[in-house]
């Protein structure tokens, strides 16, 4: 079996000096591929040079965080995207929206947010989206700008079925599981039990997040596992459809 992390944030100095470590315990684990995506300036450098380390299992992923977003966001994407016009990216993210920590920032989220969408939409990229707490207003952004020629993936997916249902709607969007699924009362694997696994893409988001019985620490993709046995016990199917489903969907989001 051979498994895709599709949201892992191996280049963070949390890893302490061990992200080559962490990276080759994924491989070792059976997570062979893995989606790195950006979230400010300052982190593009470590992130390539995880990539140029292990090509053939690291791959990036260019965007501004949406907590990053601040009065000097256009000079950030502006260096951004001179990167993505001169390098082989993977996806636009992760950019989106969050109220959790600050709602005042709102409106420079959104300017942000859109423009990384004409980027997905001209670069012919899929768009990884960070939503907490913040579905409705990324909806109405949503709503309004999706065409065609967007695809994506709401990562880090903890929202109710009728959520997952208008993400889905909206065409080649898929849901990012990671181990709050795993979690007792979070609640989510009853909302899952209705959603097609052919809309679902398994991630770590490392080194946050954690599954159980690992929760609390530092999460890595090698932990991927605890995900995909809690899936397949959801979903009332073998770990192998679990590994040969998810592939399959990332290589069709990620365009591998």
């Amino acid at each position: 079996m051979e498994f895709i992390d599709t949201h892992t944030h191996l280049f963070s100095d949390k890893f302490e000096g061990e992200n080559a470590e962490a990276v080759q315990r994924a491989i070792d684990s059976g997570v062979k591929k893995m989606f790195l995506p950006n979230i400010d300036w300052s982190s593009v450098e470590p992130m390539m040079e995880l990539v140029n380390k292990f090509p053939e299992h690291c791959f990036p992923a260019i965007g501004l965080h949406p907590c990053d977003v601040d009065e000097n966001y256009k000079e950030v994407l502006e260096n951004m995207e001179s990167l993505l016009k001169k390098n082989k990216f993977y996806a636009i993210g992760e950019t989106g929206l969050d109220l959790y920590w600050d709602k005042t920032k709102l409106g420079l989220q959104i300017e942000s947010l859109i423009i990384q969408i004409e980027w997905a939409k001209e670069y012919q990229l899929p768009i990884i989206i960070h939503a907490r707490d913040s579905y409705d207003e990324l909806f109405k952004v949503f709503d309004e700008l999706n065409d065609d020629r967007l695809k994506g993936v709401f990562h880090c997916f903890t929202g109710s079925k009728e959520q997952a249902d208008k993400i889905v709607a909206y065409g080649d969007f898929y849901l990012g599981i990671g181990g709050v699924l795993t979690y007792k009362n979070a609640g989510l694997d009853k909302t899952l039990e209705n959603v097609n696994m052919e809309y679902l893409v398994l991630e770590t988001d490392s080194p946050y997040l954690a599954p159980h019985p690992n929760r609390g620490k530092r999460n890595e993709s090698s932990f991927l596992h605890y995900i995909a046995t809690k899936l397949a016990i959801v979903k009332n199917v073998s770990i192998e459809e679990v590994s040969r489903i998810t592939t399959e969907n990332a290589h069709k989001l990620f365009n591998i």
